[in-house]
């Protein structure tokens, strides 16, 4: 039996099995997400557990701009998973055009495992608006405003 998956709404099962590298143009090292959580139309989520190898992980904790780059590869991995699996096109190439009252509460550990959520508020013309919040299972760890601008 042939069970259809509706793209634009996948059960978080589905989503859970594909592989980040796939969605995305970064490679390791530089790959700060470990798995997409859910997706759905305006909103994403992943995980990663915060590893010593980590280029960003300075002191035993990932540093702000870890916690940034993370924050726009959940963004690249909700682009990427539009891309492959609702217009059937390639990987397309995003930039920071802006982060906005960036607030660190809280560096995550080696070991820990944090969840960023990503609403997009406003999507138009390449330029992609939104919040994000990371946290840990105990304890909020940053929120943001992020404009990604994506390449053509």
């Amino acid at each position: 039996m042939i069970i259809e998956i509706n793209p634009r709404t996948p059960p978080d099962e589905f989503v859970r099995q594909i592989d980040v590298h796939t969605l995305l143009p970064q490679q390791e090292p530089f790959v700060m997400i470990g798995q997409m959580e859910h997706f759905d139309m305006t909103n994403v989520r992943t995980t990663t557990q915060v590893l010593m190898s980590n280029i960003f992980v300075e002191g035993g904790v990932l540093d702000a701009s870890g916690i940034i780059e993370n924050i726009a590869q959940t963004c690249a991995a909700r682009i990427g998973y539009i891309n492959q699996y609702i217009l059937k096109k390639g990987i397309q190439i995003g930039f920071i055009g802006a982060i906005k009252n960036f607030q660190t509460h809280s560096l995550p550990k080696v070991g820990e495992t944090i969840e960023t959520s990503v609403t997009i508020n406003e999507e138009v013309f390449g330029m992609l608006l939104a919040t994000a919040q990371v946290t840990t299972p105990d304890r909020l760890i940053a929120t943001t405003e992020i404009k990604i601008a994506i390449k053509e």
